[in-house]
């Protein structure tokens, strides 16, 4: 049985597969990025909880990583477009179905990356903030 940490990271990866983006989880970068950009799903850092006693709850503000990746003539154009695509998919349900209290996404800080004899890449690290509770920390 998973963990609701890993159920939650699972979810918003569902999330991110309905873009027309291609969506990894956890993987380093192809060689090529598909003409609709790319994202990957890095697990992030739960951070330190909060920690209610009565009952015994860990509350976590876990702060995942999208890298939204785009290349080609027109990359400013496309990497909006990936970004506002990104941002409407996690508003059209920031509870991921209730397995979250509430999920909120941080502005991303673009960078142009040259790539010898082909067209530029332009990226982005999104982080994407997951608030929710455990019973226990290994969950």
């Amino acid at each position: 049985m998973p963990t609701p940490r890993e159920t939650i990271l699972t979810a918003l990866h569902a999330r991110l597969t309905v873009l027309p983006a291609t969506a990894l989880r956890g993987e380093v970068l192809p060689e090529r990025v598909p003409n609709a950009g790319l994202t990957i799903l890095r697990d992030g850092d739960p951070g330190e909880p909060e920690v209610t006693l009565s009952p015994l709850r860990y509350h976590y503000q876990h702060r995942a990583e999208i890298e939204a990746v785009v290349q080609g003539a027109d990359r400013d154009a496309s990497f909006d477009t990936l970004c506002a695509s990104i941002g409407a998919a996690i508003a059209a349900d920031r509870t991921l179905s209730g397995l979250c209290d509430w999920v909120e996404a941080e502005a991303p800080r673009p960078v142009d990356l040259p790539v010898e004899g082909a067209a530029g890449l332009k990226a982005a690290v999104i982080v994407v903030v997951l608030h929710y509770s455990t019973a226990g920390p290994l969950e």
